[in-house]
């Protein structure tokens, strides 16, 4: 249910690309390891153990947004335990990340996935997203999130992190009937599971595709733009959806056509060309240099205020990063860039009056 504060909120009136009072501002990975508060959390527990206790998700997702002063909570969670679901065998390693143990090889593997028979068995996260929302300040959306179809199928192809993404591209090129099966059944699956989100008390939704990066135009267009607008057309016509893809400018018009209420763009799209070419009608979401956050604050002010100037003060702008916060930042870098692009946005939209 959006109440009226919600739907007031900065966050969703510049989904919107409606006016607000100053420029709104969430980080991604907020709730990280570079934040003393969220390693007392995870140094008692696996990550898996805390993406799987609502309690202590919901605490390191209220505790960041509190302590960054930040327009919007996104739940902690990860993106990968749905493929638990579909029949793919997830565990996660110390120093090594997620790994998958049975990788989709072959077309023969097929027989091995399945669409998610009950969402419930991510009941976990639905617990959390309850727990949250009963404790955010009632003006705070909640955002959910999930891999897009291509990002989750490069995983459960690849069996972990991938420099050339060779074992995806096989598959793709070579047996493209059962890649479309395979994007299929994910899109099914994650359609549900963001639905659930939406249902349980999330504002808005980010579908996240960090390895699409790593294919051509064309290869996007045949292998990915198809299944990430239908995710995204399968979810509720009035629901702010972060469309947010890394590592390749030239997507940019295609990641545009897939949809999304909002385009989440990274640090390598220069800010102002790409709002241009898309049309001031589209909200945009980014786009600082994560690695900002390790400069003294002065340098770090001047690359906030070159994203604020490259917006130009229009609205429908969100400020983030243009991927997640890494290991080593200093909180209190982090704290005081949420602070300047208040002050600064303040400034800008009074000039807007």
């Amino acid at each position: 249910m959006i109440t009226p504060e919600l739907a007031n909120s900065r966050f969703m009136k510049a989904a919107r690309c409606e006016p607000t009072d100053t420029t709104p501002i969430w980080l991604m990975r907020q709730a990280g390891r570079y934040m003393p508060e969220y390693m007392a959390v995870r140094n008692k527990v696996t990550f898996l153990e805390l993406c799987k206790t609502p309690e202590l998700a919901a605490q390191v997702t209220l505790e960041a947004r509190e302590i960054l002063g930040v327009d919007a909570a996104i739940l902690f969670a990860d993106l990968l335990p749905i493929l638990q679901l579909v029949g793919f065998d997830l565990t996660y390693e110390k120093g090594e990340g997620p790994q998958i143990h049975n990788p989709f090889r072959e077309p023969a593997d097929l027989k091995r996935i399945q669409r998610v028979q009950n969402i419930d068995d991510l009941g976990y996260v639905f617990d959390a997203i309850q727990l949250i929302r009963k404790q955010l300040p009632p003006d705070i959306p909640l955002l959910g999130f999930a891999g897009a179809p291509f990002t989750l199928a490069s995983y459960a192809i690849e069996g972990g992190g991938s420099r050339n993404y060779l074992d995806t591209k096989r598959i793709m090129y070579s047996h493209p009937e059962v890649w479309d099966e395979l994007m299929n059944t994910l899109v099914d699956s994650v359609s549900g599971y963001l639905n659930r989100q939406l249902e349980m008390g999330c504002q808005a939704v980010q579908i996240f595709d960090s390895w699409a990066g790593c294919l051509s135009p064309d290869d996007y267009r045949h292998f990915a733009f198809p299944y990430t607008k239908r995710l995204i057309s399968s979810l509720p016509a009035d629901t702010p959806v972060i469309n947010f893809l890394t590592g390749n400018p030239a997507l940019l018009p295609l990641q545009v056509a897939a949809g999304g209420t909002v385009q989440g763009l990274d640090w390598r799209v220069d800010m102002a060309e790409a709002w241009k070419s898309m049309g001031y009608h589209q909200a945009v979401q980014g786009n600082l240099d994560p690695a900002s956050l390790f400069c003294e604050f002065d340098v770090l002010k001047e690359k906030a205020q070159d994203v604020l100037d490259k917006a130009a003060g229009r609205p429908g702008h969100i400020f983030n990063l243009g991927h997640g916060i890494m290991p080593g930042v200093n909180p209190q870098n982090a704290i005081d860039l949420v602070k300047f692009v208040h002050e600064a946005g303040a400034q800008i939209a009074e000039t807007q009056i």
